[in-house]
């Protein structure tokens, strides 16, 4: 009898630890956990003092290239002295393992292990630290070309729209608010200065979930998954999205946001167009990421992505980042 297709496995971390000693010549005293399974599933690998971590890509969510261009963009920003989470290849010099999953064969990448820890909350000295490390990869990059996504207003607010619909129905409050965020967003791009803002390389996803801080000093960022092209601005206005979320009380809110653009306006500037639109692309974030949960349904289950969730999310949130923005008010 053939086994049922399935969509989305979750691969056993004994048997990973067994396959990765046969194809990285890791020592028999190796071994593997599981650390997230979300969209992709994160694994820790340890052989002896040394540590690993193994990304699983969930099948059908990148392609071959996709996973090919992020570890190009690692190893240039480590050739250059950035703080990242690199790939490492096998003695055959591959950087990309082919493992038949039950739904198909999924891709898998060995990546150095970030030394330090998550800290949710950390000092304004080490946001400084985060604004001159962003600002080297927006500086590195700045004339490269990621054979990815190019990021544009369509796929942050108008795709992600569509992807909520399936979820959410559109005639609540949170849907027409959302209607309404969406045309006033995409009509501040439009007017926008498009010819200064800079275009180049974003990660799209710099938060303290995706980086370690090891003695309270040393940065390394790490899930590079959503790196793409677009407006710099982006990833400063992701990063201030995250720091509103986390930081409650405004004198330390301000303090620490303030530090983090000194830091990266010590090593380039920020023209004052784009200033002006983070507070726009920040909101807009919210819709990408919004839109992403709900492509990969499968990934979470509807225990997790509901109408309910979904009405919480965008009144807790990002209703909450807009209306501290001051854009065009909505009368619902």
């Amino acid at each position: 009898m053939q086994p049922f297709p399935v969509v989305c496995s979750t691969l056993s971390a004994t048997h990973l630890a067994a396959y990765l000693q046969q194809q990285y010549g890791m020592s028999n005293r190796t071994t593997c956990r599981l650390l997230r399974a979300a969209i992709n599933h994160a694994y820790l690998v340890t052989d002896g003092e040394r540590k690993y971590v193994f990304r699983v890509y969930s099948y059908n969510w990148r392609s071959e290239l996709e996973i090919t261009e992020e570890i190009r963009l690692l190893q240039l920003l480590k050739e250059n002295d950035v703080p990242v989470s690199y790939a490492l290849s096998d003695p055959q010099g591959n950087f990309i393992q082919h493992i038949p999953a039950p739904e198909g064969v999924r891709m898998g990448v060995l990546f150095s292990f970030a030394k330090g820890d998550k800290v949710v909350s950390f000092s304004e000295a080490l946001h400084y630290k985060l604004g001159v490390i962003m600002a080297r990869i927006h500086q590195v990059t700045q004339s490269v070309s990621l054979q990815r996504v190019q990021y544009t207003p369509t796929v942050l607010l108008v795709d992600s729209f569509e992807r909520m619909k399936q979820y959410i129905r559109v005639d609540t409050d949170e849907m027409r608010f959302m209607q309404h965020a969406q045309k006033h967003l995409l009509q501040l791009f439009q007017n926008a200065p498009v010819d200064i803002l800079r275009k180049g390389v974003v990660h799209l996803d710099i938060w303290f979930d995706n980086l370690n801080i090891h003695n309270n000093e040393d940065i390394t960022l790490f899930d590079f998954d959503f790196c793409g092209n677009g407006w710099v601005l982006y990833d400063i206005a992701y990063y201030t999205l995250q720091l509103f979320q986390i930081e409650k009380e405004p004198d330390q809110h301000q303090l620490k946001l303030d530090s983090f653009l000194k830091g990266y306006e010590s090593v380039t500037p920020i023209h004052e167009a784009e200033k002006q639109l983070i507070p726009a692309a920040s909101v807009s974030l919210y819709f990408f990421y919004l839109g992403v949960q709900c492509q990969r349904f499968e990934n979470w289950t509807n225990t997790f992505l509901n109408e309910p969730y979904l009405q919480r999310y965008i009144n807790i949130l990002v209703k909450k980042l807009y209306q501290h923005h001051q854009l065009l008010p909505f009368e619902g």
